[in-house]
């Protein structure tokens, strides 16, 4: 795998010192690292030309990027109605007691990263978890374990 710093020479190398490609240069950088670290932002910032107040409130608008590393493998649980009235809301609580951590934040070993969402499309499966790419429908936390173990297996 390239050193974060050769991947930036490399995003860098791809777009003219413009601020209408920084969101581009962002979105190159988390898919080539997995986030966003603040050295890589300043870079960035300073190549496309603008502020890095600005560099900022792009990532931290849009909730596709990320700033902090994430773990090797993602955890959702759609927290939207349907979900919710069917026990999304507990499915997060034993995860975080689980996991000993919060939602939005990685474990410690850097396997796993917890998030909600609003919506994943898929009311009529509630409640809804994503492990990875894998939906688990009608979710408990049994189900849930399983898929964790078998994540930690890959």
């Amino acid at each position: 795998m390239l050193q974060q710093a050769e991947i930036l020479e490399s995003v860098l190398e791809r777009y003219p010192s413009k601020p209408e490609y920084l969101i581009f240069m962002l979105q190159d950088i988390q898919a080539d690292c997995g986030y966003i670290a603040p050295e890589s932002m300043e870079i960035i910032c300073e190549h496309a030309n603008v502020p890095i107040t600005q560099g900022y409130s792009v990532a931290t608008f849009y909730q596709s990027f990320r700033l902090e590393p994430q773990g090797e493998h993602e955890i959702k649980v759609c927290l939207g109605t349907a979900c919710h009235l069917k026990g999304g809301e507990r499915l997060v609580e034993n995860l975080e007691r689980k996991l000993d951590i919060h939602r939005g934040e990685t474990t410690e070993d850097m396997m796993f990263t917890l998030n909600t969402v609003n919506c994943l499309g898929a009311c009529a499966m509630a409640p809804v978890a994503v492990v990875d790419d894998e939906y688990i429908s009608s979710t408990t936390p049994a189900k849930l374990d399983k898929s964790l173990k078998a994540a930690q297996q890959q």
